[in-house]
């Protein structure tokens, strides 16, 4: 398999020498900038794997480039990991909604730092590689375009299959209305916020196995989640 494609953003030349050095290491293809719109630029010439962003940086901020990121279909999917100086909860609770999967405070130990991205990584290289992804009792092979729920095959529409494979890509994440709408349908799109809960309910209805809970969870105000069982 292909080393990891690795984006690194922070304006800390120390730290960046040092975690580029950590990554390398360990095997991931590390490009870094400490520039906000040169990290745009970088992610969009070649799509990375994940990406590691500090908040204060030159140039577009962090948190915008962030929200630049998710707004575009090309790196709509790309896991993001915030560092950040910033304490307060208000501001970690700021990343995550604007589209961070996670968030790291600084000062931070390298290892930790090195056991996310790991865990992150273990989540999503099944379906960079096109192998079976599994979240649950549910099963997807992107490349024979099948879906199983406790052996049994379900049969999905086009729309639905995306938006299953997209959720079963961050098993546990909420995902707003929008953001469902940006990765499954992608950006520029005129489909209507509502028409997410209709697809929402055809896929309930599509993935429902009798005498098992309904794995998608809706979450008040903010959107749904994939919660495998």
């Amino acid at each position: 398999m292909s080393a990891a494609k690795l984006l690194l953003v922070e304006d800390d030349p120390a730290l960046s020498e040092l975690l580029e050095y950590r990554f390398q290491n360990e095997g991931y293809d590390v490009r870094t900038t400490s520039d906000g719109d040169e990290a745009l630029v970088l992610a969009s010439e070649d799509v990375p794997d994940l990406i590691i962003l500090d908040w204060m940086i030159e140039g577009t901020s962090g948190i915008e480039v962030c929200r630049r990121l998710r707004r575009d279909k090309e790196t709509s999917h790309v896991p993001i990991i915030m560092l950040t100086a910033r304490e307060a909860e208000d501001d970690r609770v700021r990343g995550l909604e604007t589209g961070a999967d996670d968030y790291l405070t600084k000062p931070f130990s390298p290892r930790e730092l090195l056991a996310r991205v790991a865990a992150v990584m273990r989540r999503i290289r099944p379906a960079l590689a096109g192998e079976t992804i599994e979240a649950g009792d549910i099963m997807l092979d992107p490349v024979a375009h099948k879906v199983q729920r406790r052996g049994q095959p379900l049969q999905l529409g086009p729309t639905e299959y995306r938006l299953l494979k997209f959720f079963m890509e961050s098993p546990g994440r909420v995902f707003s209305r929008g953001q469902l709408l940006d990765g499954v349908w992608g950006t520029g799109s005129d489909i209507e916020l509502r028409t997410v809960d209709v697809h929402i309910r055809r896929l309930r209805k599509a993935i429902e196995v009798d005498g098992v809970k309904d794995p998608i969870r809706t979450v008040r105000s903010a959107g749904y989640a994939l919660e495998p069982s």
